[in-house]
């Protein structure tokens, strides 16, 4: 079923637009959730509570074009604030080694004028990522959207690990000129 069908079945309150969603999605979105937990049932859980907020979300919100990216950004919110909880807790997450990573070439907000400028650093990480080619992008984002670990970026794309590693330290140096060229503080 296509996305606009699901949405329009959100819309209708049809509960059979989980179930589609479910099946088109799930494991996706499992995947998002595990890259960032490392743990199957908290992966799971993180999954039904997205289809919980999907279904409170729409409406107001109708992704007929963009549902993945839609719940997809769900879950990963929601185990990233998992992943927070447990570090908290003194539990060791993957968030934590890709948050140094980001933070050599990424300002972190540290007060409101920050967080209103979150909207313009986005479309300037977008900007950037244009520039580079197509395998860039995938890796960039397989790394920091995914979570996915270098080992598997090297396998999928039939890299080898150093390949990687390379390339994500220079797009990561390449990056932070670009937003310091932009008037960022880096």
């Amino acid at each position: 079923m296509d996305d606009d069908k699901i949405v329009e079945l959100y819309l209708s309150r049809n509960e059979e637009a989980i179930t589609q969603t479910a099946n088109k999605y799930g494991s996706a979105l499992r995947n998002i959730a595990y890259g960032i937990l490392y743990d199957r049932e908290c992966a799971e859980e993180c999954e039904n509570d997205a289809y919980l907020q999907t279904w409170n979300l729409i409406p107001p919100h109708e992704p007929r074009t963009y549902l993945f990216a839609f719940v997809g950004r769900i879950v990963r919110h929601i185990a990233l604030d998992v992943c927070k909880m447990n570090r908290r807790q003194k539990r060791y997450a993957v968030y934590s080694e890709l948050t140094k990573e980001m933070h050599e070439c990424i300002p972190s907000a540290s007060n409101t004028e920050d967080e209103i400028d979150a909207k313009y650093l986005s479309e300037s990480i977008n900007k950037f990522l244009e520039g580079c080619s197509k395998q860039q992008q995938n890796v960039f984002v397989r790394r920091y959207w995914y979570f996915d670990s270098v080992e598997n970026i090297a396998a999928r794309y039939g890299f080898s690990q150093s390949k990687v590693k390379t390339m994500l330290f220079r797009m990561r140096a390449d990056l932070k000129k670009h937003l310091q060229d932009g008037g960022y503080d880096v």
